[in-house]
């Protein structure tokens, strides 16, 4: 998997390798068992401090989509994350209500955040059949 990091971008780094993992874990780019570079490794390839990679794989590991084994090392979980239950869809709400409120006053209705969301999921089925 190649991770590309915009240190021009307002997301943190830790943010944006997370969400690198996790799209290549929806594109099945990354598969259940495959394994990560060290944090050491990840850091010096990309060039970011071993923390920032460190803060990654900890919290991608407390959600469920890796194991940190001493020994094995970091590895995608390969029983992938817990499915979502009521907890996380209420999180999920949650969050996406004051993103959806801001789409609206912005002019992005229903029609057209539905729209987005159908291109999203169709470039992640895209990019998994390639």
């Amino acid at each position: 998997m190649f991770i590309q990091i915009n240190f021009e971008s307002d997301v943190p780094i830790y943010e944006q390798l997370k969400n690198q993992i996790i799209i290549g874990i929806a594109k099945k780019e990354l598969a259940p068992g495959d394994r990560l570079p060290s944090v050491r490794k990840l850091a010096s390839d990309i060039g970011i401090n071993l923390h920032t990679v460190n803060k990654a794989y900890k919290q991608l590991e407390e959600k469920g989509f890796l194991i940190i084994h001493r020994q094995k090392g970091v590895i995608i979980n390969p029983d992938g994350p817990p499915q979502a239950d009521e907890t996380y869809t209420k999180t999920l709400k949650e969050t996406l209500l004051p993103m959806i409120a801001e789409l609206e006053l912005r002019g992005i209705d229903k029609i057209n955040l539905l729209s987005i969301i159908n291109e999203i999921y169709e470039q992640l089925e895209v990019d998994r059949d390639e």
